[in-house]
């Protein structure tokens, strides 16, 4: 049985500041912002949350279906794809359209600047969830008609999904973030969004929690907190051997959580092995250029948090 992960695929290119924002911008003059930042380092990645997810959970054995939509343009990132045994079985090509741009500028401090140009995203509506032959499912930033209609999707399978709305969230208001909570198996946000996500919705964090078997808390160096019904599952941060990169954190992050789902694992296991998912990411540039086997993951596991996982 496999993951649909129904989400986005982008390309990015990645620019780092040698600088820190702060020291750039003046609060003072936001209304009449005009700033350029030098970055000497620029690459062009595969990304989009559901590549990124994808990836990041075949690493980890688990059966990775994305889905979305993109450009005619995806040539190079379909050979990756195939490359990493990564299916294409639900990923359709919208000609005359790019695959969407995300354009991404990192300081020292790990803030990041994005713009992004959805392209084909956009249509990620025409495609719909198949009701057999899929465990779980993952409702990640994508297209908004998208991600309304793929979450009722799962829904009415009766198919338990994470809702994971990221950088999607300020596109919906807060009776649509209810009704996506309530269809909801889980939620999985960062501790911003999370912020977010209760202004809109005018529910506590325990009053998300209630409503779904568990709410996920990401707070990047601190780790990540587990909501459940009865309990808060504080969740440590994995130790990277470097910070070289933070984009990508959070799908690895979610590659790791639907490991274990689909494993049946307890939280405290699942959690820390979503943690561990987003300590190889940052390891390295870019979303999708960490690797290792599943040997080498439970070795580190298990010298890291000091027991193992069957």
């Amino acid at each position: 049985m496999s993951a649909l992960i129904c989400g986005s695929f982008a390309f990015d290119t990645i620019m780092v500041f040698p600088g820190h924002f702060k020291n750039e911008i003046l609060p003072d003059k936001v209304h009449i912002l005009n700033v350029a930042f030098l970055v000497p380092q620029l690459r062009r990645e595969y990304g989009g949350t559901a590549g990124n997810i994808a990836y990041n959970l075949k690493l980890l054995g688990g059966d990775a279906l994305p889905m979305g939509t993109v450009g005619a343009d995806f040539d190079r990132y379909a050979e990756w794809l195939d490359e990493n045994d990564i299916p294409r079985d639900y990923i359709k090509t919208v000609p005359e359209t790019y695959t969407a741009q995300a354009y991404i500028t990192t300081d020292l401090d790990d803030n990041q600047i994005t713009a992004f140009h959805p392209g084909a995203m956009n249509h990620a509506h025409i495609q719909a969830v198949p009701e057999q032959g899929i465990k779980i499912g993952t409702v990640s930033p994508d297209g908004r008609e998208g991600m309304i209609q793929h979450a009722r999707q799962f829904a009415e399978a009766g198919i338990p999904f994470v809702f994971d709305p990221g950088q999607g969230l300020p596109m919906f208001n807060g009776a649509e973030l209810r009704t996506f909570i309530e269809q909801a198996s889980y939620v999985a946000v960062n501790d911003y969004e999370s912020e977010l996500l209760m202004d809109r919705t005018d529910w506590s964090l325990k009053e998300i929690a209630a409503r779904v078997d568990a709410l996920i808390v990401t707070r990047g160096g601190k780790g990540a907190h587990i909501h459940t019904a009865n309990k808060v599952h504080d969740v440590p941060c994995a130790k990277a051997d470097s910070l070289t990169d933070p984009t990508g954190c959070g799908d690895a992050f979610r590659g790791g959580l639907l490991y274990g789902l689909m494993q049946g694992m307890d939280w405290p296991t699942i959690g820390r092995i979503a943690s561990l998912m987003g300590a190889y990411n940052i390891e390295r540039p870019g979303t999708q250029n960490h690797r290792f086997d599943l040997e080498q993951f439970r070795s580190r596991f298990k010298e890291e948090f000091r027991f193992d996982f069957a």
